[in-house]
């Protein structure tokens, strides 16, 4: 079995992480201008201070003076046997030298950012949004079909960042990001990766790894960890239908299949893969929707309630229609399958 791993040389493989909301000019301002601001500061305590300053050349403290003493404490950490005198050349190193050697900090800096201080901001990251982490929507694997799934589940109105994305490609990461989702370089194979994602907290979970074998020992994972977490997985073979379901997925979705049922019964109406569609998306002007039963409905027959269509009943995980003598009372736990309208649309059932 081949699993997509994260190539080890990411160096973002393994920290969850989100867009951040600033884009790039306004974080490099920001940073820009805290430096500037620290700088100023010590100039203005400096210049309040001057009485405590002496200057080897004439004895006196001028604001450049100043400037050039604040600039060679904030950038040195010492003195030379060769300093400047007069204030032309102290005003030519506080302008145009010092940002030079600004510059040259920087490239050190970068780099003990690049090898040690980065790892410890995503640490730092990743606590904060896995703290954040409850009732959200786990995807794995972003390809066609987990584009498409996480596509949707944004037009539904959920915010994205309540979907986090595990795969093990930055290209398909960018992608997720870009959308606004939490997202993982990682394996979803591993225990690890999707104890970091808080799977224990998830209200459900998409696997579609892009391989029939990878995504059912994704299930078998994820079942293992979460027992009671509701697992929509996709396979591309019959075959592998079965053995998804003994993995613990709670919903088996084959594509394949899926077209072909709708190829089918197009060809005894034009309209019927039309309305299918309608009731699967998030344009549609009706939607198909899963919930318990309200209180007041209990004891009454299916084809009373009044949020929508009522089409079948799911009692102790047992189809009923609407046509059977069990959908004339409904009884306290049903889940009901019912087609509304879209502003009538209500949240799905938390097994919570």
């Amino acid at each position: 079995m081949r699993i997509n791993r994260p190539s080890p040389s990411s160096p973002t493989a393994g920290f969850l992480r989100r867009r951040s909301s600033l884009p790039m000019w306004a974080d490099l301002a920001w940073r820009v201008a805290l430096v500037l601001g620290l700088i100023a500061l010590v100039v203005v305590l400096h210049w309040f201070g001057r009485t405590g300053l002496r200057d080897n050349y004439d004895n006196q403290i001028s604001f450049v003076d100043i400037l050039y003493f604040t600039t060679m404490t904030v950038t040195t950490v010492g003195y030379g046997d060769i300093v400047p005198v007069t204030p032309q050349a102290r005003l030519f190193e506080s302008v145009f030298v010092t940002p030079i050697r600004l510059f040259v900090w920087l490239i050190f800096l970068g780099t003990a950012y690049n090898l040690f201080f980065r790892n410890i901001l995503y640490r730092w990251r990743m606590a904060r949004i896995q703290a954040d982490l409850h009732n959200h929507i786990i995807v794995t694997g972003f390809g066609t079909s987990g584009q498409e799934a996480v596509n949707e589940l944004l037009a539904r109105g959920i915010d994205p960042r309540e979907i986090v994305v595990i795969d093990g490609s930055e290209r398909a990461l960018e992608l997720a990001e870009a959308r606004g989702c939490n997202v993982l370089c990682g394996d979803s194979t591993r225990d690890r990766t999707l104890k970091d994602v808080a799977i224990h907290r998830a209200r459900s979970m998409i696997v579609s790894a892009g391989r029939d074998d990878t995504s059912i020992l994704i299930t078998l994972t994820a079942r293992h960890l979460s027992p009671r977490l509701p697992i929509s997985i996709v396979v591309r073979n019959e075959d592998n239908e079965l053995p998804a379901r003994q993995a613990g997925a709670t919903t088996v979705i084959n594509p394949v299949s899926f077209a072909g049922l709708l190829l089918a019964g197009s060809t005894d109406g034009r309209h019927i893969a039309d309305y299918m569609a309608d009731l699967a998306g998030s344009g549609g002007r009706v939607h198909i929707t899963e919930r318990f039963v309200l209180p007041e409905e209990i004891g009454g027959p299916l084809s009373a309630i009044r949020t929508g269509l009522g089409v079948r009943i799911y009692r102790d995980d047992r189809p009923i229609g609407f046509w059977e003598d069990a959908a004339r009372q409904l009884q306290t736990g049903d889940l009901i399958i019912e087609i509304v309208e879209e502003k009538t649309r209500l949240t799905p059932p938390s097994d919570e």
